[in-house]
Parts: structure tokens; C-alpha cells; sequence
């Protein structure tokens, strides 16, 4: 699309994706005694997304790059995913209901065209388009990992970070949500309803285990939402409070999901025009405290 200010963007890539990249702290941030240590920080301060670590696209294989590209734009030091009035849809005339979505991960992967090998399918049998060469941007195993962000939603929107692996072994495809709220279930100004827990989806070693707790928080206002991650459970906290525990979580290196979408079978007649949000201020990750974190 053509540049407008602030460096609105709708991302297309290159046929060609980054393979095995390992950055541990993204450009426009410098290590620190305060954050030292974070093993990987993103606080967006750089002139562009940084491609080391994210790719700007949302499950391209089963579209392609070009059409699942993301729209965004740096601002005050913020990642903002947006949806603009207009958007197209994801997967037109083949996901149901009708859905539209903007989002970066900070991984990819796919088998070959044709084939049904790829990362979360949107539904069973669903073949690939387009061939994702692998890229491993930020893929963790284990650790503290924050997101801080706030949420600009409507009724018909949502917005989520989630986990889930690379899906070079199908089986290790299981999710951990961090934070996903809907806005249908925000009271705005004081209470929302933020979904947390574990997707099992086609790995069997997983339980599913999820549930969507209502705090007493404004997520139009700036939050934190984090994980503590080990091969023994996963703790779900928002601004340091613990929220959730869940046992038994995905012990394998997991991509970063960012995404904010949009429902328009749902709408109410006066939301049409609305450009829901996802801001985020920064991202970061540090090693669990037994070192047995793998970052690819």
C-alpha cells in the first residue's frame, strides 16, 4: 500500500525468508544493568520492524505473503497492529465465520505446496499455498517472557499474544496463551475478561486447560502480561499478580503470536468504522533460572 505518516505500513516479503536467525536483543535497545537479565528485549525503538526477529505476515502458507501481510506502524516507541475499515479478509469464501486479521510472528514454517504440513491450520485438511521456508526469529524454550501492551477493541474485535511451536514436528504444534481478550467481554474503563491457559490442539502429551478469568483492569490502559515457563508448569500473571497456573505445559521452542482481528459477522451497525488496536510497548524474555532455556 502507499506510505502514509507514521510509517503505517502493509508489509509484502521477499520470496525468500530469513533461516535460523538468533538475535537475542532487537535494534533500538542496548543492554543495561537495570535489564541485564533479559536475554531478549524489543521495546520497537528502531526505524523499522525488526526483521531478525519478526516476520510481519499472519499463517502465510495457507494464503501467501503477500496477502496475509500485516498492517502497522511504529509510533512513540510502540508497536501498533492495526485493522483499518477496509481490510481484506483471511482466507476469503474459505474460513467461516468471516475474519480479518493483522499480525506478526516471530517464526515460520511450512511443508510444500499442496501438502497439509504448516503451522496452526485453520481448519483439518487444510493444503498449503504458499512455501514458508523455515525462519526462527525469537523461539524460546522456557523463561520469563512480558508483554507490555494495551488493547483497543470493539465488540466484534480481539486482540491476542500467544506461543505456539514451529511445527517442524507436526506434534509440537501445542499453544500457551498468554493474554487474549475479546471485546465483547471488556467493560471498558474497568473489567475485562483476559483468556490464559494451554491449547493442546494435535499434540497428545498436552491437556487442554483454559480459561478466560475477569480482572479488574482497563486494557485500554498499558499492562503487563506474562508467563513463567518450566518443563513443570506455566504461571500466568498480569502486572506480577498471578492469575493462573497450569500444569505440564509444551516443553519444546515456541514463536511469539501478535495479532489483533476482527469479526464482521458480528457487528452492531456503529462499529463498521472502527480500527481496532493492539499496542504494544515491548516484549522481552529472559532464561528460567536453571539455564535450561534453548533459543535456537
Amino acid at each position: 500500500m502507499t506510505p502514509v505518516p507514521d510509517r503505517l505500513t502493509d508489509e509484502t516479503a521477499d520470496e525468500t525468508a530469513v533461516e535460523n536467525a538468533a538475535p537475542h536483543r532487537s535494534h533500538g535497545t542496548s543492554p543495561s544493568a537495570s535489564d541485564g537479565e533479559w536475554t531478549f528485549v524489543d521495546d520497537f525503538d528502531g526505524p523499522t520492524l525488526d526483521d531478525r526477529v519478526w516476520s510481519p505476515h499472519y499463517l502465510p502458507a495457507w494464503s501467501s505473503r503477500a496477502e496475509s501481510a500485516a498492517t502497522y506502524r511504529l509510533r512513540d516507541s510502540c508497536l501498533e497492529l492495526l485493522l483499518p475499515p477496509g481490510t481484506g479478509a483471511f482466507l476469503p469464501g474459505r474460513h467461516h465465520p468471516a475474519l480479518r486479521v493483522s499480525g506478526i510472528q516471530s517464526g515460520n514454517f511450512s511443508g510444500p505446496v499442496g501438502g497439509t504440513h504448516g503451522q496452526q491450520p485453520p481448519l483439518p485438511g487444510t493444503r498449503v499455498r504458499e512455501r514458508q521456508p523455515l525462519f526462527r526469529g525469537w523461539t524460546p524454550t522456557g523463561g520469563r517472557l512480558e508483554m507490555r501492551a494495551r488493547f483497543d477493541l470493539s465488540p466484534r474485535s480481539m486482540a491476542a499474544w500467544w506461543l505456539v511451536g514451529v511445527e517442524e514436528d507436526p506434534q509440537e504444534c501445542a499453544e500457551i496463551c498468554v493474554a487474549e481478550i475479546f471485546g465483547d467481554a471488556v467493560i471498558p474503563g474497568r473489567s475485562a475478561a483476559v483468556g490464559m491457559g494451554l491449547h493442546a490442539f494435535r499434540d497428545p502429551r498436552v491437556t487442554e486447560n483454559f480459561a478466560a478469568p475477569r480482572l479488574d483492569i482497563d486494557v485500554a490502559a498499558f499492562h503487563d502480561y506474562a508467563v513463567d515457563w518450566t518443563p513443570h508448569e506455566v504461571v500466568f500473571a498480569v502486572d506480577d499478580v498471578v492469575v493462573r497456573r497450569c500444569p505440564a505445559p509444551p516443553w519444546y521452542p515456541m514463536q511469539s503470536m501478535l495479532a489483533v482481528f476482527d469479526f464482521p459477522e458480528r457487528s452492531r451497525g456503529d462499529d463498521d468504522d472502527h480500527t481496532p488496536a493492539l499496542v504494544v510497548d515491548r516484549v522481552r524474555g529472559r532464561a528460567p533460572a536453571d539455564g535450561t532455556v534453548r533459543t535456537p
